[in-house]
Order: C-alpha cells, then sequence, then structure tokens
C-alpha cells in the first residue's frame, strides 16, 4: 500500500522559512515525479513544483520560482520542498503527490498525501 505523509508545515511570518518532507513508501518509486501541489480556502488545488526521483530534475510555477526548491533524499525515499521568502498568499495545504512522468494538473496523479498547513502571517 503506498503511504506519502507530509510534514514540516506550521505558521511563519512573512518573509520567513519553512521546510516541507513528503517521506513515501510501500512501492519502488523509479520513474515517478513527486509533485507538490497547495489548495488554499476557496481555490482550486494549483501546482507548485515536481521532481524526478531518477535524476532529480525540478520543474517549478511561476509563482514559486526563486523561492521554493525541491530536493529528494532516494535512501530515505523523502523528498522536500524548501519555501523561502514566503508571503501570506503562500497559506494553503500543502500536498505531495506521484505519478509517472513529468504532469502539471492534478488530475493526472496516482498517489496524494493527506496534507499539511501551511500559514504565513503579514
Amino acid at each position: 500500500q503506498v503511504q506519502l505523509v507530509e510534514s514540516g508545515g506550521g505558521l511563519v511570518q512573512a518573509g520567513g522559512s519553512l521546510r516541507l518532507s513528503c517521506a513515501a513508501s510501500g512501492r519502488t518509486f523509479t520513474n515517478y515525479y513527486m509533485g507538490w501541489f497547495r489548495q488554499a480556502p476557496g481555490k482550486e488545488r494549483e501546482f507548485v513544483a515536481a521532481i524526478s526521483w531518477s535524476d532529480g530534475y525540478t520543474y517549478y510555477a511561476d509563482f514559486v520560482k526563486g523561492r521554493f526548491t525541491s530536493s529528494r533524499d532516494n535512501a530515505k525515499n523523502t523528498v522536500y520542498l524548501q519555501m523561502n521568502s514566503l508571503k501570506p498568499e503562500d497559506t494553503a495545504v500543502y500536498y505531495c503527490a506521484a505519478t509517472k512522468g513529468l504532469v502539471l494538473r492534478t488530475g493526472g496523479y496516482d498517489y496524494w498525501g493527506q496534507g499539511t498547513q501551511v500559514t504565513v502571517s503579514s
């Protein structure tokens, strides 16, 4: 049974940083991408970033480029999302997800975590 477990969310002031983790288990994720998504109250879930388990290739939404960085630790089966220069508009529940190939839409992912709340105060 595949499990994705996010952690690291919390409350931070604008300009601060958080690092989210997503621990994956239950299968081999070779050729998979791990995606990061977020959903703010009253808004649709949106793509934030993705990283390849195989070669670490990353892809970011324009609104996080230069602020967020995704990385992975294959030995720990864990991916990370380092979030710097946080803004109040980054407040959302953040999810990690897994799928084969680079996919930017939420419907293209096979597995999802439960989400972790990130709140950025002004």
